[in-house]
């Protein structure tokens, strides 16, 4: 179900225009009008749902087969090296837009973006106990 204040309800339901790469009947996907790099897309799912939490299982398992055919699109017709795939869940993790939404973001050499993380060293206790708590 869309919501009446929601932009990417409206845009994914087509009552704000956008420059739509690809659509189906669960999903527009989107050029991202602030892009990282040439061609970074949004995929948008038709159907509300703040973040991955709250979407719907069956809606879950369409999203991955719809980026495979969005990212076999952006590797052909622009040529991109690489592809990443990024998706927030809440404002701490980045999220602006509380609809989920799912970057494709093309990579090219020396294209000056970086998504990466600093990786951090902790004991085999440690991931024991982390672990633990989620067995």
């Amino acid at each position: 179900m869309k919501q009446d204040n929601c932009i990417f309800c409206k845009i994914a339901n087509g009552d704000i225009p956008s420059r739509t790469v690809y659509e189906d009947a669960d999903f527009r996907a989107i050029l991202d009008l602030g892009p990282a790099t040439e061609g970074h897309t949004l995929i948008l799912p038709k159907e509300h749902a703040a973040n991955l939490y709250e979407m719907p299982d069956e809606l879950a398992a369409k999203v991955l087969p719809v980026a495979k055919k969005v990212a076999a699109l952006l590797k052909d017709r622009l040529g991109c090296a690489g592809l990443n795939l990024v998706q927030n869940n809440g404002e701490l993790a980045g999220q602006t837009v509380m609809h989920f939404h799912l970057h494709l973001i093309p990579r090219y050499e020396n294209d000056g973006q970086t998504i990466l993380w600093k990786p951090t060293e902790p004991g085999a206790d440690e991931l024991d106990a982390v672990l633990k708590k989620l067995s």
